[in-house]
């Protein structure tokens, strides 16, 4: 016999945000509850709206399966006396298996006598075990929570109601003063609360009172009557992924409807009357056939068609009075020059601790022109790197900005335009903020990623040598994200970027021009080169590299970015191929014997004492001219084609001899071998079979 368990938690409306990963949650964590209490199911359905987070459990066992085992105890010379009685040992025994000694047994294992119990568990009926979904409603965890009345329990919104269903009986459990009963409510303003009568009855009783407690069939009906009202205009609308489930997430009985707004506020940028209506008030927007914005918007309601003209004037005078303000932002703005603004930075603050938002963009100015000469930009790609990263902050002191700081970046692309600035200047300036997450999509342009790179490693310089570097899960000025997207962009492009050496050299650069605001960037070079290096592994694994090989290319301090991802990448590439076992334990038998030996003397190939050693030798100078400054494929075969000389020395040569000369001379010799494998890292860390 089966049954079907409902369980729902009623609550004050939730963020939208909230509702999906919360019923994800409820789900797994529901999940892990019966299969702890081994209480067997079928599948699971799940509800959610922004009142309610409810499963439904099909096909639920009614008990839990018996259980017979014989449970081993103590030796019998140890659980009885002399005499025959019975010791503590055998007494507290049974008793912690809930049981007498006049239960016990003896078995004979391999000529030793030991006390036996055999126990017969009998099952518990799934109305006895239910209860405890109580403390999985209160293990749930939320982004932001809150305590309501006087008590001290916290929850993501007050809790108003719980059903509790095992088919038509309730399960009984409390939460503060909500006692778990059948009565859930139906839509706040059209339904009216339902008694249900079994657990089965849920989706259709609540549907009857103006609630879709589907997440997929509201979707799917929003989406279907925003593809209705787009098909009766004739227009283009995208149904942006995120926005649909936000709004979603925000209604229980959907109803779409088109409004409009005045054409003159079309002469806003498309940027700002889409941030308006998309992000300010989860409106959709409309395009005509021809890509052209149209003045109109579709909004969902959280209701009927009832009284729907009353709604879309509502909507449009809540739009319009936002679209008002941006237009007089929008003229105020271009009433100042860029260089207006860009004057205004110097009172403007990047950090109290560091310096003001004009004097980060004078330090990210001389980066950029030195990372230029590194990456090998055109003279051309150089002068806009310059324009561009004298003016890039400018727009953060606009009334637009000001207004919708979603746009930075976006309306100083546009202001650039409207004063005539290069494209690729303003493309730059747009692009800087990539990425804006770690999986975000990179700058597209040289100069935009230049500048970008520039910008967020001046960030990282400057927050480190303030000590202000993130500890544990505090990032507060998201340093993390900033230097993955630095290891994005350097990937991307192949470029050299040599943290421990770049720092001193810009230390040095901004100190030449006068630009270090006072800023010790030797405080924490290596803490800053680690962090680096931490966030390139990163990379890796998300690239999913063997974790041996990320460790093996990481472990150089003064490595290069692109070096540690090129190394990675060659070794991931040969990681299947038949000889990468002997080559790997060649070249790592060179890094066990020369690690921590300090040699200070030339190699005199007078003193070699066999021909492996002068082969050895010679090839490792042959390989060395025509090594790479970076690993490559070519240095790798080179490498490669090492592995039998190098193995045919160690049969020949004993490297460490007792006369110290020999010695010294074999491992001078080894140590120029050595530096040639480190540069694809520590590869005897390489897990080989």
């Amino acid at each position: 016999m089966t049954h079907q368990y409902l369980i729902e938690i009623g609550l004050e409306d939730m963020p939208a945000h909230v509702v999906t990963p919360s019923l994800q949650q409820f789900h797994d964590k529901t999940v892990a509850f019966l299969k702890e209490n081994h209480l067997d199911h079928g599948a699971i359905d799940q509800y959610a709206t922004p009142r309610r987070l409810a499963l439904l459990i099909h096909d639920l066992a009614d008990k839990q399966a018996d259980v017979e085992e014989d449970v081993k105890g103590p030796a019998k010379k140890i659980a009885q006396d002399a005499d025959g009685n019975w010791t503590k040992a055998a007494i507290g025994f049974s008793r912690g298996q809930g049981m007498t000694p006049d239960d016990i047994v003896f078995k004979t294992i391999k000529g030793v006598d030991y006390v036996y119990l055999h126990k017969a568990i009998k099952g518990k009926t799934a109305a006895a075990i239910l209860p405890g979904m109580l403390d999985v409603i209160k293990s749930l965890t939320f982004p932001t929570r809150m305590k309501w009345g006087a008590y001290d329990f916290e929850y993501i919104r007050p809790i108003h109601w719980l059903v509790s269903l095992l088919d038509d009986a309730i399960v009984p459990m409390k939460l503060l003063d909500v006692d778990a009963g059948r009565t859930t409510q139906g839509h706040r303003f059209l339904g009216r609360p339902v008694t249900l009568g079994n657990a089965a009855d849920y989706v259709a009783a609540l549907k009857a009172q103006f609630v879709i407690v589907e997440p997929a069939a509201r979707k799917q009906l929003i989406s279907d009557q925003i593809h209705q009202i787009a098909a009766d205009h004739q227009w283009q609308i995208d149904l942006d992924a995120d926005l649909l489930e936000e709004v979603n997430n925000l209604v229980e009985w959907p109803t779409a409807f088109a409004g409009n707004f005045d054409e003159k506020y079309l002469k806003i940028p498309e940027a700002v009357l889409i941030t308006s209506m998309k992000d300010n008030q989860r409106y959709f927007y409309a395009r005509d056939a021809s890509g052209k914005m149209v003045n109109a918007f579709i909004g969902v309601r959280n209701g009927n068609a009832d009284h729907l003209a009353n709604v879309i004037a509502g909507n449009e005078k809540v739009l319009t009075a936002r679209l008002e303000d941006a237009a007089f932002f929008y003229a105020e703005d271009q009433k100042r020059s860029i260089a207006d603004d860009v004057d205004r930075l110097k009172a403007v603050s990047f950090h109290d601790k560091i310096s003001s938002m004009y004097d980060k963009m004078a330090r990210t100015r001389v980066i950029a022109d030195l990372l230029a000469d590194r990456f090998g930009l055109s003279a051309t790609d150089k002068a806009d790197l310059d324009r561009a990263a004298s003016i890039y902050k400018f727009d953060l002191v606009t009334s637009m900005v000001g207004e919708f700081p979603e746009l930075q970046g976006i309306m100083g692309e546009h202001y650039t335009q409207l004063a005539g600035e290069k494209p690729a200047v303003a493309q730059a300036i747009a692009e800087h903020y990539e990425p804006i997450s770690a999986d975000g999509a990179l700058p597209e342009s040289l100069v935009g990623t230049v500048l970008a790179i520039a910008d967020k490693f001046d960030s990282l310089m400057s927050f480190f040598a303030v000590d202000l570097i993130p500890s544990g899960s505090n990032d507060p000025y998201a340093l993390r994200r900033q230097a993955y997207g630095i290891v994005r962009m350097i990937a991307k492009h192949d470029w050299p970027f040599a943290v421990a050496e770049l720092q001193t050299t810009i230390a040095d650069a901004l100190k030449a021009a006068g630009k270090t605001n006072n800023l010790d960037f030797a405080a924490h070079l290596q803490d800053l080169n680690a962090f680096m290096i931490d966030r390139a592994k990163q990379v890796l694994q998300g690239q999913k590299i063997r974790h041996d090989i990320v460790d093996a290319v990481t472990v150089r301090a003064d490595a290069d970015l692109a070096g540690i991802l090129d190394a990675a990448k060659i070794l991931s590439a040969h990681a299947d191929d038949t000889d990468f076992k002997p080559v790997m334990e060649a070249l790592g038998r060179v890094l066990r014997i020369t690690k921590k030996q300090q040699v200070k003397v030339d190699v005199d190939t007078a003193k070699f004492e066999n021909p492996s050693e002068g082969q050895l030798y010679d090839a490792t100078v042959a390989t060395a001219k025509k090594f790479d400054d970076e690993p490559t494929e070519a240095d790798y075969q080179a490498l490669k084609a090492l592995a039998d000389p190098i193995n045919a020395y160690f049969d020949a040569t004993m490297v460490m001899a007792d006369d110290q000369a020999i010695r010294q001379n074999r491992l001078a010799a080894l140590l120029q071998l050595a530096a040639l494998i480190k540069q694809f890292g520590d590869v005897s860390q390489v897990i080989v079979k």
